[in-house]
């Protein structure tokens, strides 16, 4: 449970900028009072050339599902092409330390756990 505890921490604290899929997502995270957060809501390539327009390194929260993978993989891989630099760690805690598979049921998972 702390770790869980002292992830949400470093993620509010983080003032990198945060990739999300959707509203639902979204809102999740605003609920945890985390809101440098930016939804996928247009095409990769003009949402790839915006986010490398205002920062030099983010976040990619997709769903730990299987099209939440492939999101993530080409999100990351075409940001780091415009030399955005992409911190994993957030999202590998999540997959090694949680049962979550996606982003917009992280406060259901975190009152089972509290």
């Amino acid at each position: 449970m702390q770790e869980i505890e002292d992830w949400l921490i470093k993620l509010k604290q983080s003032k990198k900028l945060i990739i999300v899929e959707g509203k639902k997502d979204k809102l999740a995270l605003n609920f945890l009072d985390i809101n440098n957060i930016i939804i996928i809501n247009k095409p990769l390539y003009k949402l790839t050339e915006e986010i490398s327009s205002k920062t030099k390194e983010c976040i990619i929260l997709t769903d730990l599902d299987k099209e939440g993978k492939k999101l993530y993989h080409k999100l990351k891989h075409d940001l780091q092409k415009q030399g955005v630099v992409i911190d994993n760690k957030f999202r590998e805690f999540l997959f090694k330390n949680t049962k979550l598979s996606n982003i917009e049921g992280i406060n259901s998972y975190l009152e089972k756990l509290f």
